[in-house]
């Protein structure tokens, strides 16, 4: 039995957040299309990310959420999309956690 695919978001907050993008500026609008990709995206292939080596997982991170795994997902214009994959024996859940542009990523993740 294959597994369903589901993506859903780390917060209810965050969640929010994204559907705002759609009534936002042009840019809002246009990250709002780029994360709408990486769902399909990440409903085809849950580990089409690159994972991210558990040494450089920012702290906020791990004390949030109960996570085991950590991925970014490059979207377009060098923004950078975080999630976490959960599994059960039923289905596969990607967790989005976080989205943000090239210069807080590497802030957040310390390059």
């Amino acid at each position: 039995m294959n597994k369903s695919i589901h993506v859903s978001f780390g917060e209810t907050k965050l969640e929010k957040n994204f559907e705002a993008l759609k009534k936002g500026k042009f840019q809002d609008k246009e990250l709002y299309e780029f994360i709408m990709r990486a769902i399909k995206d990440l409903k085809n292939n849950p580990s089409c990310g690159v994972k991210i080596p558990k040494k450089i997982w920012p702290k906020d991170y791990t004390q949030k959420y109960p996570i085991t795994n950590l991925w970014k997902y490059d979207l377009p214009n060098a923004w950078r999309l975080i999630y976490t994959i959960k599994v059960n024996e039923i289905m596969i859940i990607n967790v989005i956690l976080d989205w943000f542009n090239h210069k807080d990523y590497e802030r957040r993740f310390k390059y």
